[in-house]
Order: structure tokens, then C-alpha cells, then sequence
């Protein structure tokens, strides 16, 4: 009888705390994934700044987390004038068809850089929509550069698809992903929506002289073949060479994003950018107002641009990319 007693009152201390241990259990498995993501973020950073060809080598624990990869989930268009008396505006009609529409009619030839290489091809003067036909690839990136009759730059746009890196990790109530895309980091947890905890870099500065800078640090990681899990999983971090998008003066100014990983994720973003003009908008002071502003439509689906009432403003765009393998 007495065994019996003690049988049932283990039992009953058992039942009683299990579900406390559940709950230990699942927040040291989300604190290790939220570890594991921040060393990866910080070893990208590293690797991404390395000259191409370089890198590092580092080692995690991967015992109840998998990585994979998300690839091309973000994708960046960004596009500006780089002269301050002419105003073009750039339209893809399909996959290898742009039109070019300059209002002033300065330009004269375009020059398409992406992975399968570059081309330049000239045209003249109109004062209607002029039509190129080009053998680029959007697929993973294209930047279109238009020049006048001197070959001087007067007019930049490309476009990007950011890959990332997606860390899963079990608990008791399912699986917890945490998703590092172009710097920033979301999370779902088990019966929650996503949630950003950690935005693109992209941050406005007003210089010594008055004038203002915009800077945007792209990342994009791939990862070669499988890392599997185990607790020492050693990865390399090979740079595929730093890339400079835009640097200098920059006019009329228009730049979107667009993740897929969830619908939840670039609506965030939106009103992560947008929420001091909302602010200014509902005080009535966007006449004074500085900073991150809707291209047309006020929900930022035409796009954001940067307000400064006519004070210059500066664009500096940099991509990182690194590639992970075993």
C-alpha cells in the first residue's frame, strides 16, 4: 500500500509539472534559435563586408533547429534622378522589353547590367515613351542606367530579389520560424501571425551642412547545398564581393519593397516608414515635415520617397553578398 501511495503521488507531481517543463523546455529551444540567429546575422555582417573571394569559417549548434533557405523573398526596386533638370521615369512592358520616357528629352542611350552581363544601346531624342529591347534577366537582379548625349549617368533604376535564410525550431505547441531577410528578422510562433521584430537597414541622417543622406544596406544570402543539424555544424561564409548601387546626388526619388514570405510582412514595413508622416499628416505639419513619405498613393503602395522640401539629398545603396555552404 504503501508503494502504491508513493507510485501515485510521484504521478501526481509528474502530471502537475509537466506542463512547466514543456513551457522550460520551449524557451530554451526559442532562446537557442534567437541565439543562433543573431551569431548568423553577425557573421553575415562580417563576410558580407569582406573583398569577394574571402570570408569565415563558423561553427553552430543545430540540435532541435533546422536551417533553410528562402530564396529571392524580398525584392527591391529603387529608382532616381541623378541630375537635378531632368525627370525620367522607366517601365519594364515585359521580360525584355522597357520603355524609356525622359521629359526633357536629354536622353540618348541606356546601359542594363545583370548576372548574364551588360549591354549599352543608344537611341535618340523624343518626346514620347522610346522602347528597348534588351537580353537581361530580372530574375535576380538588373540595373538600367540611362546617359545623355555626353554619356554622363542621368538616371539610375534597378531592381533586386533579396534571398534569406529561414531558422525552424520545435516546440511543444508546434514549430517556431524566425526569418532573416535583407537584415531584418520576423517570427511566427505556433497559432500567431508574423510579426517584425527587426527592420531593413535603411536610415535617414541630416548632414553638418543641413543636407540629408539616405543609406540603404541590402543583404542577400544564399546557401549551397544542405547544413544539416547536429552540435557542431561548421559553415563557411564566402563573400561574392560587396556591390555599390547608388552613391551621390539623387532626384525624384522612389523605392519599393515587396516580401513574400506572408502577406503580414510588407505591410509592416509600410507602416514602419510611413508612421511619422502619418502622424504629421493627421497634425497638419507635412509642410515642415522631413522624412519617409508615400510616392503617390498615401498607404505607400506606388512606393516611398524621401521629403526634404528641396534641401539636396544624398543616396548611397550598397549590397552584401554572401553565400553559406558546408
Amino acid at each position: 500500500m504503501l508503494l502504491a501511495m508513493v507510485i501515485t503521488i510521484m504521478g501526481g507531481v509528474w502530471i502537475f509539472l509537466n506542463p512547466y517543463l514543456s513551457d522550460f523546455e520551449d524557451n530554451t529551444n526559442w532562446n537557442s534559435a534567437v541565439g543562433i540567429s543573431e551569431r548568423f546575422q553577425d557573421r553575415i555582417d562580417v563576410a558580407g563586408a569582406a573583398p569577394e573571394g574571402t570570408g569565415i569559417r563558423h561553427t553552430l549548434a543545430l540540435q532541435a533547429t533546422y536551417i533553410r533557405p528562402i530564396d529571392k523573398v524580398e525584392t527591391w526596386t529603387i529608382a532616381a534622378d541623378l541630375v537635378p533638370n531632368e525627370e525620367i521615369t522607366i517601365q519594364h512592358l515585359n521580360q525584355s522589353t522597357i520603355g524609356i520616357f525622359a521629359v526633357n528629352e536629354t536622353a540618348r542611350s541606356v546601359s542594363i547590367d545583370s548576372p548574364l552581363g551588360s549591354e549599352s544601346i543608344a537611341f535618340s531624342a523624343s518626346h514620347e515613351e522610346v522602347v528597348i529591347q534588351h537580353n537581361a534577366s530580372r530574375a535576380h537582379w538588373m540595373i538600367i542606367t540611362v546617359h545623355d548625349e555626353e554619356n554622363e549617368p542621368i538616371h539610375r533604376s534597378l531592381s533586386y530579389a533579396l534571398s534569406g535564410i529561414q531558422i525552424t525550431t520545435s516546440l511543444g505547441q508546434g514549430e517556431h520560424e524566425l526569418a532573416l531577410m535583407n537584415n531584418a528578422r520576423v517570427e511566427h510562433f505556433p497559432n500567431e501571425p508574423w510579426r517584425v521584430t527587426s527592420y531593413p537597414s535603411v536610415g535617414l541622417d541630416q548632414l553638418v551642412d543641413g543636407e540629408y543622406r539616405l543609406s540603404m544596406m541590402l543583404s542577400d544570402v544564399t546557401i549551397n547545398g544542405s547544413l544539416g543539424t547536429g552540435n557542431n555544424i561548421g559553415m563557411n561564409m564566402l563573400s561574392l564581393g560587396p556591390m555599390t548601387l547608388f552613391t551621390g546626388e539623387a532626384y525624384n526619388l522612389r523605392f519599393t519593397v515587396i516580401n513574400e514570405l506572408n502577406d503580414l510582412i510588407t505591410p509592416q514595413y509600410h507602416d514602419h516608414w510611413l508612421d511619422e508622416y502619418n502622424l504629421n499628416r493627421a497634425s497638419g505639419t507635412l509642410d515642415t515635415f522631413v522624412g519617409y513619405g508615400p510616392y503617390e498613393r498615401a498607404s505607400g503602395a506606388d512606393g516611398f520617397t524621401i521629403d526634404t522640401h528641396g534641401v539636396p539629398l544624398y543616396l548611397e545603396v550598397d549590397v552584401q553578398r554572401v553565400e553559406v555552404s558546408r
